[in-house]
């Protein structure tokens, strides 16, 4: 029988409206019988999937076999060194390396073994342990190549402790600061780390400056704004320190020249609501990206003694989503986004026309990755499709030749030639056209069962992507398919904004618009859905919204208590989400809108479609308490089913963190949408 959890009935009063939560209780992580009611969910999870233990080690056994575990990544130039990272069979972390340098090429690449003259700077195994999980937050070597900064976090709550490494003498050093949040940046000189602490929400509101040797560090800049976040970085032609406070609408900017440590930082331009951009340093001016009158952000030069000052280098286009710009000494590469697809153009230096890079296949994603180096006539980038694994290619900018580094090895004879990718447009109710990324395997009979993903939050654009793991999925006859719904950035900036607020809905009624599409043009029969974080509150959303349109639905990590998260400022990222969701604490018809589409407030008795709900105990930004309350809750009111709860008790928002701990967890996924749509073996 399911765990049936107790009835602890909290009444709340909002804008004139009563909410009974019956179970608020589940929010006291460190309640015994908080932990007694997930661990009984997990108890009946395991039975209700046990028939699956075959099916789970066969579809690891194929992931792991289709992996090449001995590997290593293409080597980064910076400075006098390549740096890379490789794999070992049998080990769960990777290990970061680096050889002396000599010349643009990277050293060839011989899979399984390690690269010559190669030193190991950090062995993710060795500082792993005997830990359950391990993850790092941070890994950033000095300018001149001689110190290494890098943080760990052994519980998944995403607070690391920093230390650093002498690499030349291969010593530990003594400095050793605990209560960490992600990234940081070095002084030129590599006498100073510069990193960031969160407050008690998880907000990353405060800059301290840490001096190698020295006892105590300095507060450079802490961030009053609950809305904003803060972070560093360093200009990849390591002049200048960049500081940036955002918030998800408006940022501002600050730089301080990198030799001075101890200097003030200088305000680019004032922040001003709804006004976005970031800068990096290009010789005697700044590359800025803004959006101040150009919804998809416009390209601009600032003097460096007047970085406020801008010029229009690239303007603003409707069809255009300028999303990055990467300052080179004798070239500039803007990363942009069209027709629902991604580009990388070329502004030389030396008088020729800008131009594009050029791809070969109808549906992809390409990125320039890599270029850490200030002075350098290649460009490295990364490219994938739904076919075609990922794949490290260097720009020769003299040539023009896209040269070919690495592609990611795929075993068991795995031939590109076998599947097919295709782009559909699916109509909604008023009108607009919704991209759909399809993968299949050649010789599928059509309708065939379908695993339908989407998001569609914070303009994050899925873009098509390669997997080892779907091929479990494509070879059993299953059709695999994204749906590029309004919220995500996958069409710009407008498309962001149709799926955010108070037209939060039309990421919704998009998705189910994607599933009816694709069963209409004859490519699905049943559908399987699937979203993770802010896609898990996609999932809780369309359960409540066309039930019958699913023949299951799985939710990782999912957003399904959304009312009560945003309602509470206490939580972690609240504040900082409003400008996502809206606030509904202060505004009635906020809250009016989000009550009426929160999964968790909309389950009625209805019959719903099997789900499966994946979170951690230690997730930090989406809490564990949301989807336990949302299982709890269906399984209370709603038909159908099964309404099954899975909890990692020792992991975070990313789920376990080792590759085979990873890989089970896929398996697991995948052998449970298998069973669904009847494939058994």
């Amino acid at each position: 029988m399911p765990p049936v959890a107790k009835k602890v009935p909290v009444e709340r009063v909002h804008h004139g409206d009563t909410v009974v939560d019956e179970y608020a209780w589940l929010l006291k992580k460190d309640d015994p019988d908080t932990i007694a009611h997930l661990e009984a969910e997990n108890a009946y999870t395991q039975a209700m999937t046990s028939h699956l233990k075959d099916m789970q080690e066969t579809i690891f056994s194929e992931i792991k076999g289709r992996t090449l575990e001995t590997d290593l990544s293409v080597p980064t130039r910076k400075g006098a060194w390549w740096y890379y990272s490789r794999t070992e069979e049998g080990k769960q972390y990777g290990i970061q390396c680096r050889v002396a340098a000599d010349g643009d090429s990277p050293p060839e690449l011989h899979p399984g073994e390690p690269l010559p003259g190669e030193q190991v700077m950090l062995d993710g195994n060795e500082l792993a342990g005997d830990s359950p999980f391990f993850s790092m937050g941070t890994s950033a070597v000095s300018p001149d190549g001689t110190k290494l900064a890098y943080s760990t976090d052994y519980s998944g709550d995403e607070r690391f402790t920093l230390r650093f490494k002498d690499l030349e003498t291969g010593e530990p050093l003594a400095d050793e600061i605990p209560g960490v949040f992600y990234g940081g940046a070095w002084s030129a000189d590599g006498s100073t780390f510069f990193y960031t602490t969160i407050d008690e929400a998880w907000r990353p509101y405060r800059i301290h400056r840490h001096t190698l040797g020295a006892d105590e560090d300095v507060l450079v800049y802490q961030e009053d704004d609950e809305r904003f976040w803060v972070g560093i970085g360093l200009t990849r032609s390591q002049r200048f320190l960049v500081l940036t406070a955002g918030s998800k609408i408006t940022s501002e900017v600050r730089v301080l020249d990198a030799d001075d440590p101890a200097g003030e930082f200088a305000v680019v331009r004032p922040r001003r609501t709804g006004v976005e951009y970031g800068l990096d340093h290009a010789g005697d001016h700044f590359l800025v990206l803004h959006n101040d009158g150009a919804v998809n952000f416009e390209l601009a030069t600032a003097p460096v003694d007047a970085p406020g000052t801008w010029t229009p280098l690239i303007e603003h286009r409707d069809d255009t989503r300028l999303l990055d710009v990467d300052a080179f000494k004798d070239h500039v590469v803007v990363h942009f986004r069209r027709d629902g697809l991604t580009g990388i153009r070329i502004l030389p230096r030396d008088g020729r026309e800008p131009y594009e890079i050029p791809f070969p296949e109808p549906i992809y994603d390409a990125a320039p990755s890599g270029n850490a180096e200030f002075e350098t006539a290649r460009l490295r980038l990364s490219y994938t499709s739904m076919i075609t694994p990922p794949s490290v290619y260097d720009y020769d900018l003299r040539t023009d030749d896209l040269i070919l580094l690495k592609r990611k090895p795929v075993l068991g004879g795995y031939d590109p030639a076998d599947y097919e990718q295709f782009r559909e447009w699916a109509a909604t109710d008023d009108g607009t056209r919704v991209p759909i990324s399809i993968v299949v395997r050649k010789g599928t009979r059509r309708p065939a069962p379908t695993l339908l993903y989407g998001y569609g939050s914070y303009e994050s654009s899925i873009d098509p992507y390669f997997s080892v793991a779907r091929l479990s999925l494509l070879d059993r006859g299953m059709v695999f398919a994204v749906a590029h719904v309004r919220g995500g950035g996958e069409m710009g900036r407008r498309w962001y904004e149709d799926g955010k607020l108070t037209r939060k809905k039309n990421t919704f009624s998009d998705f189910v618009a994607c599933a009816r599409h694709m069963k209409a043009e004859g490519w699905s029969s049943e559908i399987i859905a699937r979203g993770g974080s802010a896609g898990g509150l996609l999932m809780g959303a369309v359960a409540n919204l066309a039930p019958e349109e699913f023949a299951g639905i799985v939710a990782e990590v999912p957003f399904v208590d959304a009312l009560n998260t945003i309602l509470d400022p206490s939580l972690p990222l609240t504040v900082i989400e409003w400008d996502e969701w809206g606030d509904p604490l202060h505004d009635p018809e906020v809250y009016a809108y989000m009550k009426s589409y929160s999964p968790y407030e909309n389950v009625d008795g209805r019959r719903y479609p099997p789900i499966l709900a994946i979170t951690s105990l230690n997730d930090t930004r989406v809490l564990y308490h949301e989807p336990a309350k949302w299982i709890a809750r269906l399984r209370d009111s709603a038909e159908g089913g099964p309404f099954l709860l899975k909890t990692e008790m020792g992991a975070g928002h990313g789920g376990r963190s080792g590759r085979y701990d990873a890989w089970r967890e896929e398996a697991f996924s995948l052998s449970w949408i298998l069973n669904l749509v009847g494939v058994t073996a």
